[in-house]
């Protein structure tokens, strides 16, 4: 799947650990939140960097103790309609100041993308949108009425601003 950060397609270099495989000895690891709350001492202790996965039902506020060592949170949509990964995106940007990246995986589509990224997204791991249609999406809006995570001054704000 095409990873897309930054406006380019770029290479993932990261893989991701389910809860019932070991650890690789070496490269950059993401595992699911269970298994960092579960081992975050041994987790944490390696030498490479190291990502979390949340899936929808994941809590973000587990992570909070880990944040400032946590280099990348993946936001799983397993299904176009679970729109739980925007919430869990705001809260980690906006309350819990998670500054990494963080990407949107599973069924991300273009129609989303824009969305995605107002809610603090800034990579995307999609096989169904390629870089143009990415950008593209990005571009759609100019100006927005709701505050949101990716720092825009809402038409709003500006509006009151002038006044």
């Amino acid at each position: 799947m095409p990873l897309i950060k930054n406006g380019a397609e770029i290479e993932d270099t990261w893989s991701f650990v389910e809860d019932d495989t070991d650890l690789p000895s070496s490269g950059c690891v993401t595992v699911p939140l269970a298994k960092l709350i579960n081992n975050s001492d041994e987790i944490l202790a390696r030498n490479q960097q190291i990502g979390v996965r949340l899936s929808p039902a994941d809590d973000p506020h587990e992570l909070e103790p880990h944040l400032d060592r946590i280099a990348l949170i993946e936001i799983d949509f397993p299904k176009y309609v679970d729109g739980r990964g925007y919430s869990q995106a705001q809260l980690l940007r906006r309350r819990l100041g998670y500054a990494g990246e963080l990407r949107a995986v599973g069924h991300v589509l273009r129609d989303q993308i824009l969305y995605m990224n107002r809610s603090g997204f800034d990579a995307y791991q999609t096989s169904r949108a390629d870089l143009a249609n990415v950008l593209k999406a990005l571009e759609e809006y100019s100006a927005f009425y709701q505050p949101a995570a990716d720092g825009q001054t809402s038409v709003f704000s500006r509006r009151h601003a002038k006044g």
